[in-house]
């Protein structure tokens, strides 16, 4: 009982795996990407639906950092030791 309160109290979680994924909406039409994120080893999961441009942008933060981790109540992802340069 004491281990499953301190387990949903836990609203920061690390990105051990990532999918992108793009789906046409119509034929000639702009499409939509979603970001399936895994937490933890699948402890929880999460899915984004990104812009264009943003999916861009956290494809390079998952590619740049050493460690990524997603806050749940506030839909924030944190990388860290981000590479520069």
């Amino acid at each position: 009982m004491v281990e499953q309160r301190t387990e949903d109290r836990i609203r920061v979680r690390q990105v051990t795996e990532v999918q992108f994924s793009w789906s046409e909406e119509g034929r000639g039409e702009h499409g939509s990407f979603t970001v399936q994120l895994v937490l933890d080893n699948g402890a929880e999961e999460y899915v984004l639906q990104p812009t264009a441009e943003d999916a861009k942008v956290q494809l390079e933060l998952f590619e740049n950092a050493s460690a990524v981790y997603f806050d749940l109540d506030r839909k924030v992802l944190i990388p860290n030791n981000l590479a520069l340069g």
